[in-house]
């Protein structure tokens, strides 16, 4: 499933695949690992390469990882083979596959995702997202901010939109934080958020 929001991804799965697997889970979220609950279903929304997945599946969860790019998926699946993970071409603002399955989801992970967004498919997007979620069901949330790479596409989208965004859908913050970023690229930072459904 080929969209706008995944352009520039395939030409250098190769490479990206090298950074993502690079940092751990545990690096990645340490500020928000007291936040994820200890097992249940989880959805990583943009898996890439599946770390997040990955990570999740060896804590005991159930893991669906939707996917767009067939390059980062296919890295997933034999970097990650033999977890408990289900691989899905789905992508957002609608998540059609997932959608029409009706599951419901304990963990939602956006990891450097919503901001390939543009402000119509978030808008969209934030009701889907919420609905996938259980009662007290919880999303982690990065974003980043800083130089777009050529060929990419990225918007500026701040904490404070999301937390308004998500409001509405019954999703209040949890947690929200910064970091600069691990891999060193020059003017980049990201914001760190969790939500939980009520």
């Amino acid at each position: 499933m080929t969209t706008d929001s995944t352009a520039g991804y395939a030409s250098i799965a190769d490479q990206l695949a090298v950074q993502y697997e690079s940092i751990g889970f545990e690096e990645v979220h340490g500020q928000i690992l007291h936040l994820i609950p200890p097992e249940g279903r989880a959805l990583d929304i943009g898996a890439g390469t599946g770390r997040d997945a990955a990570a999740l599946a060896r804590r005991g969860f159930r893991v669906t990882a939707a996917e767009p790019t067939t390059e980062m998926a296919a890295h997933g699946q034999r970097l990650h083979a033999g977890l408990d993970i289900t691989w899905t071409d789905d992508a957002l603002p609608h998540l059609p596959l997932l959608s029409a399955r009706g599951g419901t989801y304990d963990l939602i992970m956006l990891t450097a995702v919503w901001m390939h967004l543009d402000a119509a498919e978030r808008a969209a997007a934030m009701p889907v997202v919420a609905a996938l979620l259980v009662d007290g069901g919880r999303l982690a949330m990065t974003l980043r901010h800083g130089p777009v790479p050529p060929g990419r596409r990225m918007f500026d989208v701040s904490a404070d939109e999301v937390i308004a965004a998500a409001q509405p859908y019954g999703l209040v913050l949890l947690y929200r934080g910064t970091r600069g970023d691990m891999l060193s690229r020059g003017g980049v930072h990201w914001d760190i958020l969790m939500l939980e459904k009520r």
